[in-house]
């Protein structure tokens, strides 16, 4: 099948329009027409090669929504006609302990993402940015009718990387809960721990979308940019979630943490981030990465937000904006994630 979609063709050039070919659905696939795809830092991250090489063409996106257009014989979790999503993965092993665990995101032989990834026939995977893809029903969200259509498509990428960490170190009442970065995963974060009942404080380079924090859920909102900050809160939080894809001082901010707290990182950056040890020793604080969640977390996520009313803060684009809105995401200059109306690659 050969379906619109848009590509970088470089490290350094722009996306562009372009085709590519979708296998056949087989027995146990799903025939997904894309309605929305979210445009998520990873993307940008991917095809300028800050994470390694990759092969070009390459079409990204991994936060994925539509509807089931077609499903092979022997498919039995989703129907045509379904509200289904795709997130950052589309298979693993489905061998190894993690797998068996289900937290195939952590499968020990490498989960398959959604683009940039080895797939079992050992073809690329081409993301979201197209009009159709084929998906095993495994790994096939159902996205329920109370979310928003559009706004739920960030949920399968910022939404889940940050449900993930919350659930895990168990945000909840009786919990202090910082959140660094106030952009697509910080203002998605903010949200989550605020539904599950933590006391949940912003921490940003300025104050300049304080309002916003607030209005999201936040209870308090601080400058990092402001070295009284760092003072003021010293041994204040249970659970830190670090959003940014840039380095900081990572001591700075595990000093933050009381007894037994966690700062735990989501964000990316391509740089190596120093620390020193007798900062954990101080108050036996942890330091962590989180990585996604698993389908199992991913679904329980959705239902979560559709139980709670909680849909990312979008921005609604056509496909010829795609490389305008990569500059504005690098300079944070969206509120809070781009989210692509696929209609308009036909």
């Amino acid at each position: 099948m050969i379906v619109n979609a848009y590509a970088a063709p470089s490290a350094t050039e722009p996306l562009v329009p372009t085709t590519i070919e979708r296998r056949d659905v087989g027995p146990k696939d799903v025939l997904i027409e894309i309605k929305y795809a979210g445009i998520c830092h990873s993307d940008i991250h991917t095809v300028r090669g800050d994470w390694g090489a990759i092969t070009y063409p390459q079409v990204v996106g991994h936060e994925i929504v539509g509807v089931v257009a077609e499903v092979g014989s022997e498919v039995t979790l989703h129907q045509v006609g379904d509200r289904v999503g795709v997130g950052c993965m589309v298979n693993s092993c489905r061998e190894c302990d993690n797998c068996l665990a289900g937290m195939e995101q952590y499968c020990l032989k490498g989960n398959v993402g959604t683009y940039a990834s080895v797939d079992v026939d050992g073809s690329i995977t081409q993301g979201g940015y197209s009009t159709h893809v084929v998906v095993v029903e495994d790994f096939v969200l159902r996205v329920p009718e109370s979310i928003p259509f559009d706004a739920a498509a960030p949920l399968l990428c910022a939404g889940i990387t940050t449900y993930s960490p919350l659930a895990h170190w168990n945000a909840g009442p009786g919990k202090k809960v910082a959140v660094v970065g106030m952009g697509g995963l910080g203002h998605m974060a903010v949200k989550i721990a605020h539904a599950m009942g933590a006391e949940v404080t912003v921490l940003s380079q300025s104050l300049r979308k304080q309002d916003d924090g607030l209005k999201l859920g936040a209870d308090h909102y601080y400058a990092t940019s402001d070295a009284d900050t760092f003072k003021q809160l010293a041994n204040t939080f249970d659970l830190i979630i670090n959003t940014v894809s840039a380095p900081l001082d990572l001591d700075a901010y595990l000093r933050l943490l009381r007894l037994d707290g966690t700062l735990v990182n989501v964000g990316a950056p391509a740089e190596a981030l120093p620390l020193h040890v007798f900062t954990l020793f101080g108050n036996r604080r942890s330091f962590a990465g989180s990585g996604i969640g698993s389908i199992g977390e991913t679904q329980e996520m959705l239902d979560f937000c559709a139980e709670h009313g909680i849909a990312p803060e979008t921005e609604l684009i056509t496909a010829d904006y795609i490389n305008e809105a990569y500059e504005r995401v690098l300079k944070s200059d969206v509120r809070y994630r781009f989210v692509i109306d696929t209609a308009s690659l036909v």
